[in-house]
Order: structure tokens, then C-alpha cells, then sequence
């Protein structure tokens, strides 16, 4: 793409406004999950002498290394009518920490007392998934009142509750991964076991206590009559109960014990992914602002993405002239080798002369998905999914030429891969091609989305009109007369409806992604990801299993 053309292209300069747009919004967003549960509430954490969650983990990790969040928009916009959970309540990082790669965790005691909603439990569970299939050392910064009662039925019992959390705790310790635990404030009933289990832990004089129950409610269950500290503070777990390991007299002196500990773990066996010098994009990252579409129904070459995300714009494409809709090839993104598999937005035109509409998976293009993807395991190539698909071909012709079955050849791929994959959602994310290009369903390491992003099982217009067949058809059995204006309220009421849920900040809220990503970003997030992966070395064979060919 000719760089003066680009500029002077008024399209270009519309979708760059747009696009920058939707990062300010994002900017703005995240500064507000920062403040955490809201100002007077960090000022009254600081009263107490403890730093609040965002401070501690930024204490912990180096200064001069990079660091990626994860879920900082779980819970946003949930739980309102129990005054919110920003940011789920816990921080989550991966960062370092006296050089070794961490994934930090701590609970953020401004947001309900650090209380434990449903998105909290989920977001924990996500933070141990990582450090479970990259072999992270995890460390625990503890500040939390517990279960948040109101809501004791959707987080205590099942399989993906809470229990979950020590139950990972148990098997990771059995797996050799590092775990770190500093109780910086509350750590009581079922969340006392969280440190315990932990293979050190730290407790903040004065601040932290740890028990089963406290005080008030041993008072009322047995008749006894105590005080916190005496209960279950530092003094008591350090020299009486042996249930902690090291007394720390302030939060930046756990913290720096804590970067002691980690700086004598060894170096761990690595999965030796390729890595070479890193480059920058030869093409400006910053174009990408105006090559997105402002209308997520527009084309435009998703090439054009890719070589202001490589290393020095090369992309070296596999099987280039066939399954033009999916783009598969080898690149590099800082240093490290990947192997890429992005949707084509573009018309493209086949050998035969027929039309194929960009975005869309056929079956010529899941077939070529398919072998790239078996060739990088049989390499050993970290796989990149770029996203920005409305599905499957559908008709006549593609169910007579087996688009089910090679579709399914795909999924199969995908599901069985066992390289590290990660997954930008770039634009469109929809139904089955959200699955076949590596969804949160299919084990990204880490999965994450550009503010252009949409999640669903089909856009906001086809599933509006859909929707609103069957309203009408419901209201009209009842009797009542179906204007156009009625029609179009029904219409405009459903689609606000739909195009809430299919925004990204709906799908980070909910954990369907780790996080909404600055596009210049990208790159960061994806060697670190890599980075992580390095730590846990492959250890099962690649094997697609029974597949229809």
C-alpha cells in the first residue's frame, strides 16, 4: 500500500479519527477502573498505612521491564445494583519480579473489603490457568473480607467456584510452580487456606490477620471472647501457630521480601520457541488506525495489518493462492517466530473466477488452516489468530462441497494444537468463526481484543431482524396490529439490545477476553505471552485424532 496514498485517502483519515477515538474511550475507561472502589475509599485504605492493590503489584514489579493486565474490565457494568465491582475486585499482572517472569495477583481492598463476587472467583481461577499452562510462579497479595454473602449461591458451591482456587493451589504446588502468598489485610474463613497452601507465606504486622472466623462470630459460636489481633494477627501465626513463614512490619516490607525470595528461584526448563534479534515494523504500526474500517460490513486487506505487527513487515505466506479468504504464513513479533492465521476481508477472487466474500471462512480456506496449523506443531511455532470473521460459507454449494466437514477439520486443529496460541480480535467475531479461529473456548494462553471488536453468534442487524420476526410473529398470534413505526420501535429497541452485548467491553467484563488493547500494543502482548509460554516445555505429541477427510 503506497504510503501517500494512504494519507491522502479521505476514508483512511475517517477511519483513523474513529479508531483513535474508540483508544480514547479506552484510555478514559481504564483510568476509572483504576481509582478501584473511588477516591475517598483509597484515602481511607492509605489512613490505615497499607498501599492499595494497583500500588503494591506496581511496587513489586520491576520498573524497567514491561508488564500486561489481565481482566482490568472484568465485572464492568455488573453487580450495579450491589454498587459494582471494578475491575473484579483482584489486579492480575503478568510482569517480573527480580527478573523472573510473575503473574501477580491482589485483591483490591477499596471494592467491598476485597469481597469475592462470582467475576472475582472467575478472574482468580483465570489468573491460576496461566501460571498453570505456562508454569508462571503466581504470588498472592491477600487484602480480601471473603465470600461477598448477597450473591453466597453463585460462588461457593460448584466446580468453578471458589473451592476451585485451593484445589489449584494443591496441584500446582504437586507441578512445581511457585506460589507466593503476603496476607496484607483480611484473609479469613475458607480464603485462610489460599496462603497456607501457598509454599511461603508473609504476614503484615498490625494489618494482616488470618482465621477461620473472627471474633465476633467465635464470640457467638462458642462463647468466646477475643480480639483480631490476638486471634489471628501477625504475632500469633509467626511465633505461636506456625502458619506463616515471615513477618513483615509494613506492606513495602512484605513486598520486598517477596522480591528476595523470587530472586533466588532457579531458571526454569524452557520450550525453546525461536527467537531472534527484534525488529520493528518496517511499515508504520500507527497506519493501522486508518486501514480499520469505520464500518465493521467494509473491507480492507488484512496484509496491510499484518506488516505493521511483524518484524521488519515480513510475512512469508503460506499456500498464498489458495483459500484466499484465510491468511496463513510465518512472520516474526519481537524476535520470536509465529506462525500466523488471520481472516482476509477483501473480495477475493478464486482460480475458476468465482467471488468469495472476505471474512467468511469456505472450505478451500479451513483446509489450508488446517495443514498450516499441523505444520507449526510439527515445527514447533507459536500460533497468532487474527480475527475478524462473520463465519462459515452457507448454501447450497458449500453444504454439497462439505463445508461442515471441513470446518470441522479446522475446529479439530485448532482444539489439538499444542504450540501456544494467542488470539486478537481485530474486528468481527461471529458464531462458528469465532471457534474455528481460536475463541476463549479453544485455550488462547491469552485472547485479546481491539476497541473495533465485536463478539456474537451473528452481527447486530441479522440478529435484529431475526429477533424481530419472531417478537412480531409472537405480538401479532396475540392480536395486536403491527405498524411500521411499530415495527421500527420494536426494531431499533432490539438492536440497542444486541449491539450492548456484542461490544467488547460486554466481552472483557465477563472474561471472554483478557483484556481491550491499545492496537499498538499488540505486539507486546503477544512476545510476553510468548515469554510465559517458554516456561512450560511441550509435553504431549500433536495428533488431530479421527477427522472426516
Amino acid at each position: 500500500m503506497d504510503k501517500r496514498i494512504v494519507r491522502m485517502d479521505i476514508n483512511f483519515n475517517k477511519n483513523e479519527d474513529h479508531n483513535k477515538l474508540l483508544v480514547s474511550e479506552l484510555r478514559k475507561k481504564m483510568s476509572k477502573v483504576k481509582l478501584g472502589g473511588g477516591e475517598k475509599r483509597i484515602e481511607k485504605h492509605h489512613a490505615k498505612g497499607k498501599m492499595t492493590a494497583r500500588e503494591r503489584v506496581d511496587y513489586l514489579l520491576d520498573d524497567d521491564r514491561p508488564a500486561i493486565e489481565i481482566g482490568a474490565f472484568a465485572g464492568d457494568g455488573m453487580y450495579e445494583e450491589h454498587g459494582g465491582c471494578p475491575s473484579a475486585g483482584v489486579v492480575v499482572k503478568i510482569g517480573y519480579v527480580s527478573g523472573k517472569q510473575c503473574i501477580v495477583v491482589a485483591n483490591d481492598a477499596t471494592v467491598k473489603a476485597g469481597a469475592w463476587f462470582p467475576i472475582t472467583a472467575k478472574k482468580n481461577l483465570r489468573a491460576q490457568e496461566i501460571s498453570i499452562e505456562n508454569k508462571l510462579p503466581i504470588i498472592y497479595l491477600v487484602d480480601s473480607a471473603g465470600v461477598y454473602l448477597p450473591m453466597q449461591d453463585e460462588i461457593f458451591p460448584d466446580k468453578e467456584h471458589f473451592g476451585r482456587i485451593f484445589r489449584n493451589n494443591a496441584v500446582m504446588s504437586s507441578m512445581g510452580i511457585t506460589q507466593i502468598a503476603a496476607v496484607m489485610g483480611s484473609c479469613v474463613a475458607g480464603g485462610a487456606y489460599l496462603p497456607i497452601m501457598s509454599d511461603e507465606a508473609l504476614i503484615v504486622d498490625k494489618t494482616g490477620s488470618i482465621f477461620l472466623a473472627g471474633s465476633y462470630l467465635v464470640k457467638a459460636a462458642i462463647g468466646e471472647s477475643i480480639d483480631n489481633e490476638t486471634l489471628g494477627g501477625a504475632t500469633t501465626h509467626c511465633e505461636i501457630s506456625g502458619v506463616t513463614d515471615y513477618k513483615a512490619k509494613d506492606d513495602k516490607d512484605a513486598l520486598d521480601t517477596i522480591k528476595n525470595i523470587v530472586s533466588k528461584i532457579g531458571d526454569p526448563e524452557i520450550a525453546g520457541y525461536n527467537r531472534e534479534k527484534p525488529q520493528k515494523p518496517s511499515e508504520n504500526p500507527d497506519d493501522i488506525f486508518g486501514i480499520i474500517p469505520k464500518s465493521r460490513s467494509d473491507q480492507y486487506d488484512m496484509r496491510e495489518i499484518i506488516k505493521r505487527l511483524v518484524d521488519n513487515s515480513d510475512f512469508e505466506e503460506y499456500k498464498e493462492g489458495y483459500g484466499k479468504t484465510i491468511l496463513t504464513g510465518y512472520a516474526r513479533i519481537d524476535g520470536w517466530a509465529v506462525g500466523i492465521v488471520a481472516n482476509q476481508r477483501k473480495l477475493v477472487k478464486t482460480k475458476k473466477g468465482e467471488m468469495q466474500f472476505g471474512g467468511v471462512i469456505y472450505s478451500d480456506s479451513a483446509d489450508k488452516a488446517t495443514r498450516f496449523i499441523a505444520n507449526c506443531n510439527q515445527k514447533k511455532i507459536p500460533l497468532v489468530f487474527l480475527q475478524d470473521v462473520t463465519g462459515f460459507m452457507v448454501g447450497s454449494k458449500s453444504e454439497h462441497g462439505g463445508i461442515i466437514k471441513d470446518g470441522a477439520k479446522m475446529v479439530n486443529a485448532v482444539s489439538n494444537s499444542v504450540v501456544p496460541k494467542f488470539t486478537v480480535v481485530i474486528g468481527n467475531s461471529y458464531g462458528a468463526g469465532n471457534y474455528a479461529m481460536c475463541g476463549k473456548a479453544y485455550d488462547p494462553r491469552l485472547i485479546v481484543a481491539w476497541p473495533s471488536a465485536e463478539l456474537a453468534v451473528m452481527s447486530g442487524n441479522s440478529a435484529a431482524k431475526v429477533l424481530l420476526q419472531i417478537e412480531t410473529a409472537s405480538l401479532k398470534k396475540a392480536g395486536e396490529e403491527i405498524t411500521p413505526e411499530v415495527e421500527k420501535e420494536l426494531y431499533d429497541r432490539i438492536k440497542a439490545r444486541y449491539d450492548e452485548q456484542i461490544s467488547p467491553y460486554y466481552a472483557a467484563s465477563r472474561l471472554w477476553t483478557d483484556a481491550i488493547i491499545d492496537p499498538m500494543d499488540t505486539r507486546e502482548w503477544i512476545s510476553l505471552g510468548i515469554e510465559a509460554a517458554n516456561h512450560a516445555p511441550i509435553e504431549k505429541p500433536f495428533n488431530l485424532g479421527v477427522i472426516q477427510v
